[in-house]
């Protein structure tokens, strides 16, 4: 199982999702008698990898701690279509209050777990890891980055605090990749330094300049290949990264150059919710 998010952070996000839908009360739900109880489940109508189980906990938690659940599955495990993922019972109002909040955060965190895993899946035995990237939704990086290490993914660089990553405006506010990596060494000791670059030319100068991790963005599969065997020439000192325009289709040929990882912003970007919805079966 995967490091789980703190929490209060948990428990931060579901009540700032919360106060977002329920504003001055759930006018609908009470239209429901206040101590009706029922029995309900969340269903899966597609298969996909499960994440999201403790967000959707905690808005029940926040809404009704009286409420039951049985989760029919852990985040990380295979899900089914048909299947039931979560049993619930409890008061009506609260389990209608709270179904679109579970489900979104259910939905959208699964679909990051399941893209992940497609990616982790089609460069199995290459020996290189997918990574995420800082590309997701605002307010939910610690979630989306949990949701891709349920997939198997590793996480990048969580924000602008923990790696200093040169791109192409940062080399040329800084003057040269050279200069760049020198400053970051100076004001962020510690700190590892990784460089973008776009051609084998400026992947030389990374090297040169002692970047511990050089980005190859958007290099053809020959041009990676290369920059794979000049790195080894000098000792392997940096881990390479490529980016860029990667999809199912390429990721395996890309992991195949020799790369140590490959980031995928799409993981995160590009999601499509997984499809779940809530059922009653027995009011009383």
């Amino acid at each position: 199982m995967p490091e789980r998010v703190p929490k209060d952070e948990v428990a931060r996000q579901v009540a700032a999702a919360l106060a977002e839908d329920l504003g001055t009360g759930d006018v609908t739900a009470a239209l429901v008698p206040s101590g009706q109880q029922v029995r309900a489940q969340i269903i899966a109508r597609e298969p996909a990898i499960l994440c999201g189980t403790d967000w959707a906990t905690e808005v029940f938690r926040q809404l009704d701690p009286a409420i039951r659940l049985e989760w029919q599955a852990a985040d990380g495990q295979p899900i089914t279509a048909d299947g039931a993922v979560l049993k619930l019972s409890g008061a009506a109002r609260p389990i209608l209050t709270g179904e679109r909040t579970a489900l979104n955060f259910l939905q959208t965190l699964s679909a990051t777990a399941t893209s992940a895993k497609r990616y982790v899946d089609a460069v199995s035995d290459t020996g290189c890891r997918i990574l995420d990237t800082r590309k997701t939704l605002p307010g939910l990086r610690l979630a989306q980055k949990y949701a891709a290490r349920c997939g198997g993914a590793q996480n990048h660089r969580l924000g602008l605090y923990d790696m200093v990553l040169v791109k192409e405006n940062h080399i040329i506010a800084a003057g040269s990749i050279a200069a760049a990596v020198a400053t970051a060494r100076r004001t962020s000791p510690g700190v590892p330094v990784e460089v973008e670059v776009e051609s084998l030319d400026e992947f030389a100068q990374a090297l040169g300049a002692g970047a511990d991790i050089v980005m190859l963005d958007e290099l053809s599969l020959d041009d990676m290949r290369k920059a794979v065997s000049l790195n080894r020439e000098r000792g392997a000192r940096a881990k390479l990264e490529a980016s860029g325009s990667v999809t199912l289709d390429t990721v395996r040929e890309i992991a195949q150059t020799g790369v140590d990882f490959i980031s995928i912003g799409g993981i995160t970007k590009h999601v499509k919710a997984v499809d779940l919805s809530m059922r009653f079966e027995f009011a009383a």
